[in-house]
């Protein structure tokens, strides 16, 4: 069985998708997976609707965004593997949480929108007003790291494995982990409602090769995780990918099931009722068929329980 699976971009906490290509958890499923980067991030939600691909994997903020323009969307996420915020502010030191960030120059991810709009919803509750914040929102992550390196921007918001490379030296540190605030529906792998009806074994044997792949990489040494992902990312050394495994695991970023969990999907509603994005919120139902991570869990842990 073939399947054609976009990726938004490439990014380490994405390393789940990756360790399951790797390790050939799903061919042992008995499915030939073609990983393909989406010209943008439109087109992960587009392919998935058409000829270029069977299934994307993405952040929930597009099922929301896609359902809020058309409540009849037939997009649906089936499979969670981020479920907390991956990102983190780095800043000099001496700032000290996001209070610290008022009157600081902040740069800000341009490349994807659920990053700021997450971040702008932690202020709020923290009644931190982000006017008091100089935000520079028009630079990529690679060109805020380059400014944050020269003095340009006090502080940075950033991925894996940036927050290892920028704290490593100990002229900057971690801010704020995002994924501190808790569950937060970042990435699920989602299709069409018909796709899934059509070809549901095809789903649940993607989504049966995700779970196993998450139990193997929260048991993993996260050396031997990094060695899985590393010809993903053949421009960092293994050691850093080890550190960001480290990292990322201890933060709960990884879940440890396939169900998208619907505390962490109503938080991303919030965040993006919240900034805009979206003017209705759709339900948890309208956008997660959750029953495909209900059967696939069921079916390994059936094979798991003594006879």
């Amino acid at each position: 069985m073939a399947i054609t699976l976009y990726e938004t971009f490439r990014a380490v906490f994405y390393a789940p998708f990756y360790a399951a290509l790797a390790r050939g958890a799903f061919a042992d499923e008995g499915l030939e997976v073609e990983l393909r980067t989406a010209e943008s991030l439109a087109v992960t939600a587009a392919g998935a609707l058409g000829a270029d691909a069977d299934v994307s994997w993405g952040g929930p903020m597009r099922l929301l965004y896609a359902h809020d323009r058309d409540p009849a969307s037939p997009l649906a996420g089936f499979c969670e593997v981020v479920t907390r915020d991956p990102f983190f502010i780095v800043g000099k030191t001496g700032i000290d949480g996001l209070a610290g960030l008022a009157g600081k120059r902040l740069g800000a991810v341009s490349e994807v929108p659920t990053p700021l709009l997450c971040l702008r919803q932690d202020l709020r509750e923290a009644g931190i007003d982000v006017r008091a914040i100089a935000l520079e929102t028009g630079r990529t992550i690679a060109e805020n790291v380059a400014a944050f390196r020269a003095g340009a921007l006090d502080a940075i918001q950033v991925p894996e494995p940036w927050a290892t490379l920028l704290t490593a030296t100990g002229d900057a540190r971690i801010v704020e982990a995002a994924a501190a605030r808790g569950a937060c529906s970042y990435t699920t792998l989602f299709t069409s409602r018909e796709t899934i009806a059509a070809r549901r074994d095809e789903m649940l044997a993607m989504t049966r090769a995700i779970f196993r792949t998450q139990t193997w990489l929260h048991g993993a040494e996260p050396a031997e995780a990094a060695a899985a992902i590393g010809p993903y990312f053949s421009d960092i050394d293994t050691g850093v990918l080890a550190n960001a495994v480290t990292r990322y695991r201890s933060l709960g970023v990884w879940g440890k099931t396939p169900l998208l969990d619907p505390a962490g999907f109503d938080w991303l509603r919030k965040a993006c009722l919240g900034g805009g994005l979206i003017a209705r919120g759709a339900s948890y139902e309208d956008c997660i068929d959750a029953s495909v991570a209900h059967d696939a869990m069921q079916a390994i842990q059936g094979e798991e329980t003594p006879s």
